[in-house]
């Protein structure tokens, strides 16, 4: 079965997937026929993070705080929700303006991520927190036991990976405060991304600083665009 007819079967509303792969570009190309999965994806984003943090709470009520966070963004940043997307050939089904289709849109991870977030978005409308469970739990958690099992990846990682997996350099570190004698030293470090100060950490180390400071922008990157 085409995997476009395994997602409308995930639907009551048949217009609701049709919302869900729509990019903001076709919508200019073809003005009032329906609006962009903008909206879709800002609910999915909620969704997903609620559901998966469920999950991981239920499932290592062992693990501290540190873990849950890291292997929560390992779950849904932007590389492993692209890759989802591509198991489920999304990028063929997306609508997109040509300009959008040429520079190579139907393979743009940051737009087939944020896609799959207008999914869970448009399930949860569809079929409440059961339907979006169900699709999380099938392509997203499929693998969880692995992911738990490795080394898991560190703000640095992660935030490298998100910002070239939309196409920009490798995120710059840079020390912006020291404070205190040579053995109590406390650093300030600021992380740029794409020119823009993303984030600032504080730490007894360059190390954790910058760590902190990773962080503190993967937090940004949820609500700002680069």
């Amino acid at each position: 079965m085409p995997n476009s007819d395994k997602l409308k079967k995930l639907f009551k509303n048949e217009g609701a997937l049709d919302l869900a792969l729509t990019h903001r570009s076709w919508v200019n190309e073809h003005p009032n026929v329906r609006e962009s999965n903008e909206r879709l994806e800002f609910l999915g984003d909620a969704v997903l993070e609620f559901i998966v943090s469920k999950k991981l709470y239920e499932t290592f009520p062992e693990k501290p705080e540190g873990f849950l966070t890291a292997l929560r963004a390992n779950l849904v940043n932007t590389v492993n929700l692209s890759k989802v997307a591509k198991s489920l050939e999304v990028g063929k089904l997306l609508f997109l303006s040509k300009g959008e289709e040429d520079g190579g849109g139907r393979d743009n991870p940051t737009l087939l991520a944020n896609t799959i977030e207008a999914i869970i978005g448009a399930i949860y409308l569809d079929s409440g927190i059961d339907g979006a469970y169900d699709f999380i739990n099938k392509n997203i958690f499929a693998d969880l036991s692995e992911k738990a099992s490795e080394p898991l990846k560190d703000p640095k990682s992660i935030l490298q990976e998100e910002v070239q997996a939309q196409g920009y350099p490798a995120p710059k570190y840079v020390v912006v405060d020291e404070q205190g004698p040579d053995h109590a030293k406390n650093f300030t470090i600021d992380v740029f991304v794409n020119g823009k100060a993303l984030g600032k950490g504080a730490g007894k180390n360059k190390s954790e600083a910058a760590q902190n400071a990773a962080q503190e922008a993967l937090s940004q990157l949820e609500t700002k665009s680069l």
